[in-house]
């Protein structure tokens, strides 16, 4: 059963029909390591591979055959651990789970019980519009994935893919530390950010890569622990939020009518937008754990893992602390552009790659804005952008140079991400460049002051008004002129 370690906040408790009630998560994450092939076999691991073409005679379950553990997914296992500050144990061993299911060949999974690869460690995660929040981590223990039963072939067959069986997977466990959805996907996404960083899983949760277990109970603000539901294989984090919603209220509603919970595993319907009902949960015994008599247990050397300590990437933590302290953005816009290491590698670029450094707030405010915006609209991941970090800081470079206008870049822009060139080749063909020639805009403010005499008088009074002369000019430049300029010599014109 959970223990608790802290009590929510009250804007975290969920009303119901007779009071507050705060909901109590735990996480089991499945992430499957970065690995070119399997955990006890040589088998490929591809993603996308024709069904049972990357199966060998292990990962099959024919007799006779020994598993043979990928020492590379020890180690992905132990850098995993030591980036989420826990323990890693030098004594491990593995254990057979034992339990029926067509795409389980051997009729048991090789994992980890009672003594795991990784202890007890922390992360530190900060929900949007929320308070950092420090959750535990219980334990990572490495473990072979399941083949993939396939029911949309026939309507009255099974077909079974074992592709994925034996592939090597990291279940980390939380600690019943999240007490809102927005937590639980924050939590998901810092740990996706983490391993990201390592190498050792690629946390693409739609290839199901990365998927969670949900745990949810709920009780009376600092009261007893109630039963919790465990909701299977969610793989996404908006999904997380609201399975999360929909369970904590069902249960709510439940009690609040006089019923009981029962512990069970559940599925979340992403298209109903509620959980049912999958099979009742099972307790350790039920598994009948015992160690694989086929493997030895794993004693690793201390100067094993002081190797792999010594040669860790940098992890979004530090990478936000130094972007504050090198580059002075906010904290906040930090967070955003470290929390996965394409986005971190792609802001660095932007800042670094010029001739010379450029305006670093400028460039997190082009990312977070209109590239992030593009690419949502697009529904397109960062990596596959149109619009690289070296032809953004290009379309940045013309902005600083007075090239063009802040709002002429923002039409510019539009054009690179429809793949119509870079900003130069855009700028020129389209003749965008920014007048800058103050006889000319002096030309045109005064043909504005000459068109308006009764506005010239109120913005003597009324220095706000000079919007409505910036207005006139750019108007009749196209947009082209330069808004500084406008500015300062309608200024000396009024004499303001």
């Amino acid at each position: 059963m959970f223990t608790a370690k802290r009590v929510a906040d009250e804007k975290d408790w969920m009303k119901g029909e007779t009071g507050d009630w705060e909901i109590i998560i735990g996480m089991e994450v499945h992430a499957q390591v970065s690995s070119n092939s399997k955990l006890f076999s040589g088998a490929a691991t591809e993603y996308g591979a024709e069904p049972n073409t990357q199966v060998s005679l292990v990962d099959a379950g024919m007799p006779g055959m020994l598993p043979v553990i990928n020492e590379f997914c020890v180690e992905q296992a132990v850098r995993t651990g030591l980036g989420l500050n826990a323990k890693i144990n030098l004594f491990s061993r593995f254990d057979r789970k034992n339990y029926f299911y067509v795409d389980l060949p051997q009729g048991y999974q090789i994992s980890q019980f009672e003594h795991p690869i990784v202890g007890e460690g922390e992360i530190e995660i900060t929900p949007e519009d929320g308070d950092p929040v420090t959750v535990g981590i219980e334990r990572l223990h490495l473990e072979q994935d399941a083949g993939k039963s396939v029911h949309d072939l026939s309507d009255d067959e099974t077909y079974v893919d074992l592709n994925r069986s034996g592939v090597a997977l990291m279940e980390i466990v939380s600690k019943p530390d999240m007490r809102s959805p927005e937590e639980a996907s924050a939590y998901v996404d810092k740990l996706r950010g983490i391993v990201r960083a390592l190498g050792t899983c690629d946390g693409d949760m739609e290839k199901g890569n990365m998927r969670a277990d949900v745990n949810v109970s709920v009780r009376r603000p600092g009261g007893e622990l109630g039963t919790r539901c465990e909701i299977k294989n969610v793989n996404s984090l908006r999904f997380i939020r609201q399975a999360i919603n929909h369970e904590a209220r069902r249960q709510i509603e439940i009690i609040e009518a006089g019923g009981t919970i029962d512990q069970e595993t559940r599925l979340y319907d992403s298209v109903k937008n509620e959980t049912r009902s999958m099979r009742s949960k099972e307790d350790a015994h039920d598994y009948r754990y015992f160690p694989d008599p086929d493997l030895l247990p794993l004693n690793l050397e201390q100067s094993f893992v002081d190797n792999i300590k010594a040669n860790l990437p940098e992890l979004p933590d530090a990478r936000k602390a130094r972007f504050v302290a090198e580059f002075g953005i906010p904290s906040y816009d930090a967070g955003v552009l470290t929390v996965d290491k394409t986005v971190g590698d792609y802001y660095e670029q932007l800042v670094t790659g010029g001739e010379k450094p450029r305006d670093a707030k400028i460039a997190a405010n082009w990312m977070m804005g209109d590239l992030f915006g593009a690419l949502n609209k697009a529904a397109t991941e960062l990596s596959d952008s149109p619009v690289s970090a070296d032809a953004l800081g290009g379309l940045l470079d013309r902005i600083g140079d007075n090239t063009i206008s802040g709002k002429i870049a923002k039409t510019v822009f539009e054009k690179m991400f429809e793949g119509g060139g870079s900003a130069d080749e855009i700028i020129e063909r389209e003749g965008l460049k920014q007048v800058t020639d103050t006889g000319a805009i002096e030309a045109m403010v005064q043909e504005a002051l000459d068109a308006n005499p009764a506005q010239v008088e109120k913005a003597k009074d009324n220095p706000k008004l000079l919007g409505f002369f910036v207005g006139q000019v750019m108007k009749a430049s196209g947009g082209k002129a330069n808004p500084q300029a406008v500015n300062q010599i309608l200024r000396d014109k009024l004499g303001l």
